[in-house]
C-alpha cells in the first residue's frame, strides 16, 4: 500500500512539472504529457527511489532522477511530441523542475519510513573469517 501511495504522490508531482514546462510554455498535448509521465514515474521510482536512494542518499537520488528525466524526456520526446520544439532544453528545464521536486519527495519517503526495511541491512565491515586462537601442540615432539 504504501508503494501505492507513493507511486500516486510522485505520478502527481511528475505530471505536473511535465504539464508546467512542456505544456505551457512548449505547447504539448495532454496524451503526449501523460504518456511521459507514466514512463517517467515507474522509471524513476524503480531506480531512484527503490535502488539509488536507500543505498545512497538523497543528494545521489537527487542528481540521478534529473539525468534519468533528462534522458528519458528527450528519447521519449523525439519519438512522440509532435510539435516543432526545440527538445534539449524542453528537456533539460522539466528535469530541473522534476530534481527541485524529487528532493522533497525523497525527504517526505524518509519521514514515512518508506525505506526503513532497507535500514536492517547489517554491513559487514571485518571479515568473514576469524581465527581460533588455543595452544600449538608440537606434532612432532612425540616422533623425537
Amino acid at each position: 500500500m504504501e508503494h501505492a501511495r507513493a507511486l500516486l504522490i510522485k505520478f502527481v508531482m511528475v505530471t505536473a512539472a511535465v504539464w508546467l514546462v512542456l505544456g505551457l510554455f512548449y505547447g504539448a498535448d495532454f496524451g503526449e504529457i501523460l504518456t511521459i509521465s507514466i514512463l517517467l514515474t515507474i522509471a524513476a521510482y524503480l531506480i531512484g527511489d527503490l535502488f539509488i536512494l536507500p543505498r545512497y542518499g538523497n543528494l545521489s537520488a537527487t542528481v540521478a532522477d534529473f539525468g534519468l528525466a533528462y534522458i528519458g524526456i528527450w528519447l521519449i520526446g523525439s519519438m512522440i511530441i509532435n510539435e516543432n520544439i526545440s527538445l534539449g532544453w524542453a528537456s533539460f528545464w522539466t528535469a530541473a523542475v522534476i530534481a527541485i521536486a524529487e528532493y522533497f519527495f525523497h525527504s517526505y519517503l524518509a519521514s514515512q519510513g518508506h525505506n526503513e526495511e532497507n535500514d536492517q541491512r547489517t554491513v559487514r565491515t571485518e571479515p568473514a573469517y576469524t581465527t581460533e586462537m588455543a595452544e600449538e601442540t608440537d606434532i612432532h615432539k612425540e616422533d623425537r
